[in-house]
């Protein structure tokens, strides 16, 4: 199995970029359909970003055009780069792994999770 570990979230104004990083151990990335998803106080865990086999990804409506996902097998690692965030960005951001290539937009599909790295955007 793969383990997740997220980093890089953090406070930042709103306009701000962070770059989000997803160390994988134990299995390779490319065994996986990988995503980024994210909750807010109060809400649902939602999807965010993902990529599949061969070499498709697919962004949320809400962050098309401002956060790209991307990845480095050599270092194994999965990568949210966010751009011109705003307020609404902030929640907690997940790093997940599915197994088989499929997309899924749900979180329940997901096999393995990060412990989340917290985002906050202030106005």
């Amino acid at each position: 199995q793969v383990q997740l570990v997220e980093s890089g979230g953090g406070l930042v104004q709103a306009g701000g970029s962070l770059r989000l990083s997803c160390a994988a151990s134990g299995r390779t990335i490319s065994s996986y359909a990988m995503a980024w998803f994210r909750q807010a106080p109060g809400k649902e865990r939602e999807f965010v970003a993902a990529f599949t086999r061969p070499s498709n990804t697919w962004h949320a409506d809400s962050v098309k055009g401002r956060f790209t996902i991307s990845r480095d097998y050599a270092k194994n690692t999965v990568y949210l780069q966010m751009n011109s965030l705003n307020p609404e960005d902030t929640a907690v951001y997940y790093c997940a792994a599915k197994v088989g290539y499929g997309l899924s937009l749900r979180s329940i599909d997901y096999d393995y999770w990060g412990q989340g790295t917290q985002v906050t955007v202030s106005s």
